[in-house]
């Protein structure tokens, strides 16, 4: 069974047809696209608003169960830790009471880099409407070297992998997987009132690393007991460990030397404004290329959102110490992990994935009419 055009048609005017509906079909698309992208931009900014510093912000539990060798609370605004009260009674350290010092918050970095990749997707896809449809926004000027399909291809995907990595920063390392980070990005203990002490105040005196971390959309506090690599072990002490009257603490990190030196800079951007973006030419140079032409696409999108939002570079991070911090190694005598669930991370945790699978149900449906490959 055959299909025939009747009456016939010749070749090459059956291939302006077909090419005069491709594109008939294109148009009609990137115009339907209008309302899509008018959706994910206020579902960004529904995120946006759910790390915007507002008070009184979240306060969360940070207690371990089934006994109490962590409990206490902390306040979440925005991207930092502003106050909290935490009660430590752990094994190898004598009891003590943690306070965060309200004039020196404690800056969550997983966040921090998670306010830059919103900002940078709210004002991309601002810039892509603009430009994409300019009888919106009359005052902006359009790319005529770009046509608007290539440019929505680009864009689009430049706003998929900030997504991507946004979701990402919210679902954490797993698990079971090790986190170096804890040896030079633990909280500096001037975060807190008073101060505790340094792993190298008193040699043989064992310190606490406190570190933060974002995990399955849940703050994850990692309590360690230090105590230096170099400490003098007295003879009673060897003695109880030989006849086994005594022993160690069990832990994946149990006689293993670190390289310890906690962080004492403020991340970028981390002040009460936090307004900055990228202006790189590729925001996310580590992610393959795939082809000449897409890329030279992206790099002149982005370039026009760049010199149209004059975007400033985000500012170098500021040392809190003038004095260079010395790396010490030290044993890990006890590790102890308190888990707290965050409402607000949860609810940006499911709303990324929902502007994700729009946004990619979006870009598919693109490339299908353009007659391309969607490229991840």
């Amino acid at each position: 069974m055959s299909v025939e055009i009747w009456p016939p048609i010749a070749p090459d005017q059956l291939k302006a047809a077909v090419n005069a509906a491709e594109k008939r079909e294109l148009d009609w698309f990137v115009d339907e696209l209008r309302e899509t992208l008018t959706n994910l931009r206020h579902g960004l900014e529904d995120c946006y608003a759910l790390l915007a510093p507002i008070d009184p912000g979240s306060t969360l539990v940070l207690s371990t169960p089934r006994n109490e060798a962590v409990k206490g609370h902390v306040t979440r605004v925005g991207t930092r830790i502003v106050k909290g009260t935490i009660h430590l009674r752990l094994h190898t350290l004598p009891q003590q009471t943690l306070t965060i010092n309200p004039d020196h918050p404690i800056h969550l970095a997983p966040l921090t880099t998670l306010h830059s990749l919103l900002t940078h997707s709210v004002d991309l896809l601002a810039l892509t409407l603009s430009y994409s449809y300019p009888s919106d926004t009359p005052t902006v000027p359009t790319t005529p070297d770009i046509p608007p399909p290539q440019f929505l291809s680009a864009q689009l995907r430049l706003l998929s992998q900030s997504l991507s990595e946004a979701s990402a920063l919210l679902k954490g390392a797993p698990l079971m997987a090790p986190d170096p980070t804890w040896t030079t990005c633990s909280v500096s203990p001037t975060h807190f009132l008073p101060p505790f002490a340094h792993p190298h105040a008193a040699a043989g005196h064992p310190s606490l690393s406190f570190h933060l971390s974002i995990q399955d959309s849940s703050l994850v506090l990692w309590l360690r007991a230090l105590e230096p690599a170099d400490a003098p072990v007295n003879f009673g002490t060897k003695f109880a460990l030989a006849i086994g009257t005594a022993r160690r603490l069990e832990h994946d990190e149990t006689e293993k030397v670190f390289g310890y030196c906690c962080n004492t800079t403020v991340p970028p951007g981390s002040g009460e404004d936090l307004t900055h973006a990228y202006t790189h030419p590729h925001p996310f140079p580590h992610h393959p290329p795939y082809n000449q032409q897409q890329q030279q696409q992206e790099r002149r999108a982005s370039a026009s959102v760049a010199a149209s939002l004059q975007l400033a570079q985000p500012a170098a991070p500021i040392a809190l110490s003038g004095a260079k911090q010395k790396t010490v190694d030290v044993f890990v005598r006890e590790k102890v992990r308190v888990e707290s669930a965050d409402p607000s991370l949860l609810s940006l945790s499911a709303k990324l994935m929902a502007l994700g699978h729009t946004l990619g149900l979006a870009r598919r449906n693109l490339a299908a009419v353009m007659g391309e490959e969607m490229e991840d």
